[in-house]
């Protein structure tokens, strides 16, 4: 069980129909050490869904975080407990998505509007479990946009024993935007965060939104105590070469990316064997060889061979033959 997390600067953002176990996977054959969450998961989905399918993961894939969406504490709770028996390093809720379907179930960001039932939420978790009970949320949403908005969230919030403020640094405007344009046009406030670590220096601050470089992050660090890095860990996932070296001390020589692309050979073999779909697997290898030469050979042959009957592995080293 991960007792500092402190320990842990970096990380990768949960997004939905991304960061699923064959990503995660993938990304532990860059970065050993960079915090990973999954998808996130209703809690209707876990207490009533194939628990198995949702929740089990490689121990390759830790650490490793299980995000949450819901709004009623006793079930948040039992997925807690749920996260916990799974050995989960950490259970996160989400209090930033804005999407219309979440708003409808009354969790993500909308909750934002009601500190005092997320503060129930997590002090609920943490008395069912002794890994750490986390938050990941926006900066403010429509009518609560200003920097005492969130600070009385973050205090309600902390009250409960929160152990991690992940910060998403835009508010979320639920009404008249969708999602993507969420994460793109409110405009970022990383000072809201900065004066968030200042004003509750005792809580660990994590700051998300629009960080797209281990440089950026190392900036970041200056002001809080982790960074989430998301769309750019997707688009052009091999950025964490370099991660356990500059954020975890190790002083390895990270793998190449033809070595990686080569580790997930038989990571693949393996899927195929239990009827897992190629098309699950290799649209999160896309961006390997982003910025260089082949890249765009490498993501077509992918895009063009993954769908096609009796297609296997054998794609992977067809293509590095083509790009090397």
């Amino acid at each position: 069980m991960i007792k500092d997390l402190k320990k842990y600067p970096l990380s990768i953002a949960p997004m939905m129909d991304w960061t699923d176990r064959h990503y995660r996977y993938f990304m532990r054959q860059i970065t050993k050490k960079t915090f990973l969450y999954t998808e996130m998961i209703t809690t209707g989905a876990l207490l009533h869904g194939n628990r198995k399918l949702l929740l089990d993961f490689s121990e390759l894939e830790k650490p490793l975080s299980l995000q949450v969406g819901g709004d009623h504490p006793a079930q948040l709770a039992e997925c807690a407990r749920m996260a916990e028996a799974w050995n989960y390093d950490e259970i996160n809720l989400n209090v930033g998505c804005p999407s219309d379907r979440v708003q409808n179930g009354n969790f993500g960001a909308c909750l934002m509007a009601r500190p005092e039932l997320v503060a129930n939420c997590i002090a609920e978790m943490k008395k069912a479990v002794k890994i750490p009970v986390t938050v990941k949320h926006r900066i403010g949403i429509d009518e609560k946009q200003s920097y005492e908005d969130l600070a009385n969230f973050v205090k309600i919030v902390a009250a409960s024993g929160c152990d991690r403020f992940i910060v998403h640094a835009r508010i979320a405007i639920l009404k008249g935007l969708s999602p993507k344009e969420n994460r793109t046009i409110p405009p970022l406030r990383y000072d809201d965060v900065y004066q968030i670590k200042r004003d509750f220096s005792e809580q660990i601050v994590e700051i998300n939104g629009g960080i797209k470089s281990l440089e950026q992050a190392q900036e970041q660090l200056k002001y809080t105590d982790g960074v989430m890095i998301g769309r750019a860990a997707y688009d052009d996932p091999y950025l964490f070469a370099e991660a356990d070296r500059r954020f975890f001390g190790e002083n390895y020589v990270p793998p190449t990316r033809k070595m990686v692309a080569e580790a997930m050979i038989p990571y693949i073999e393996f899927c195929l064997g239990n009827q897992v779909k190629l098309g699950r697997i290799l649209p999160h290898l896309a961006g390997l060889f982003n910025g260089q030469p082949g890249s765009r050979v490498w993501k077509r042959y992918l895009s063009e061979n993954m769908h096609l009957p009796g297609k296997g592995a054998e794609i992977i080293s067809e293509v590095l033959e083509k790009i090397s």
